[in-house]
């Protein structure tokens, strides 16, 4: 599962397609705690999260939505700027 990006202590992952299921989505590690999180809508599919952290990841996916969506139909995994 490659890492695409890290910010405020939460780690950014997406698995490739072949272990995956739609909708797209990102998978966002933060202590003990993950999510998943759909690209299109970034909404909270399922998982714990810290409600603040949540916010956050949201935020970023709704930024880099375009760059999400490229790397999940293309499975040309890169690194994405993090939130600052």
């Amino acid at each position: 599962m490659p890492n695409i990006s890290r910010f405020y202590g939460i780690s950014i992952f997406m698995h490739f397609i072949d272990d995956e299921h739609d909708p797209p989505h990102v998978h966002a590690f933060f202590g003990g705690y993950e999510c998943c999180v759909s690209i299109n809508e970034s909404r909270h599919l399922e998982g714990k999260f810290p409600r603040s952290k949540l916010k956050l990841v949201q935020s970023w996916v709704t930024i880099h939505k375009e760059e999400l969506q490229e790397i999940w139909d293309s499975q040309d995994f890169k690194k994405i700027e993090p939130l600052s």
